[in-house]
């Protein structure tokens, strides 16, 4: 987590926001910058911002975390062992790697020769003996690998290059860049980790590597999110298509579409459920009234028969009822 960004200013949110008011800008900002709908020249960079953005402000925990780590910086503190260790350059590419208490960061960039010293004690005190005194297998890594929706539905092998580490001829541990093949699952849902065994730090000593372990992030999608095994769109409907009834053809995820039919009196906020077309679980489709304009004057009088027709309805009927059983409570 690196605390020298300002998440808040990336979402366009104040530092007191409520999640509500997160969540909300981030929808606005993943419609307007999502890399298949967008046509600003830098959306591919500014969605990467705004993904790391949404899951450090998003979750709680980790902002409370951001939050903390943020004061010190402005404090001109520096954090010491043990507090934190961010990811080397690279990693806004899609990957990351980390360890759970590595040497501290700042607002610099890591410095990789002293994280690798510090990991392998190999430093000026360490040297060739240090090393074979503490032979071990190798750490585990930790990654993040971010896919569209639409692979995450079908499954596949996906290339990723991934900053690793490497024992040169003298033994020392260097940087270096290596492209792996990863299998992504059919239906893999964010969150979930994929192993590569013995793609982790190098053993010491002769032991073995560690194992690469890849968490998958999904992709924002203009149409849909993902809500665990679920997913969720929002389906805008008339006032006739929801007073009457009526089927209406939507988009399905993984391409093509299909007929959903919208039972009469239907109301803003009613779910639909489209069995098996989630990623392991169900499409969800959320109905909102879209009103149509009254632009023309045949579009008005319509209106107003409508009105007519319908004096008798009063929306707002029980309004001052639930507030006096509100107050009363």
């Amino acid at each position: 987590m690196d605390a020298s960004k300002n998440h808040y200013d990336t979402l366009g949110v104040a530092p007191d926001a409520t999640a509500d008011q997160i969540r909300k800008a981030y929808r606005r900002l993943a419609r307007k910058y999502h890399p298949d709908v967008s046509k600003e020249a830098d959306a591919q960079t500014r969605m990467r911002e705004i993904n790391e953005a949404n899951e450090v402000l998003g979750d709680p925990a980790r902002r409370a975390e951001y939050d903390a780590m943020a004061e010190r910086l402005r404090r001109g503190a520096t954090m010491g062992h043990g507090e934190g260790f961010a990811p080397p350059p690279g990693w806004e590419d899609g990957f990351s790697f980390f360890r759970s208490g590595g040497p501290g960061a700042g607002a610099e960039a890591p410095d990789l020769g002293a994280f690798f010293s510090d990991l392998f004690g190999a430093g000026p005190a360490g040297g060739r003996a240090g090393r074979r005194a503490r032979a071990a297998t190798g750490e585990d890594r930790h990654a993040a690998i971010e896919v569209p929706l639409e692979f995450a539905l079908a499954g596949g092998e996906r290339e990723i290059q991934l900053q690793a580490v490497e024992l040169d001829a003298g033994g020392r541990p260097r940087p270096v860049t290596r492209t792996l093949q990863v299998r992504v699952p059919r239906g893999v849902r964010p969150g979930q980790q994929i192993r590569l065994a013995g793609q982790g730090m190098p053993g010491i000593g002769g032991e073995p590597a560690g194992d690469l372990y890849l968490e998958v992030r999904i992709a924002p999608h203009p149409l849909y999110r993902v809500e665990g095994r679920d997913l969720v769109m929002d389906l805008p409907v008339t006032p006739a298509e929801a007073a009457l009834g009526a089927e209406v053809e939507v988009p399905l995820p993984g391409g093509g579409s299909g007929q959903v039919k919208v039972p009469a009196a239907a109301r803003a906020g009613m779910k639909l459920r489209l069995k098996g077309r989630g990623l392991g679980g169900d499409l969800y489709l959320v109905l909102s009234i879209a009103v149509a304009p009254a632009d023309s004057a045949a579009a008005r009088a319509a209106y107003e028969q409508l009105a007519r027709a319908t004096a008798g309805f009063d929306p707002r009927r029980d309004l001052g009822a639930r507030s006096r059983t509100a107050s009363t409570a």
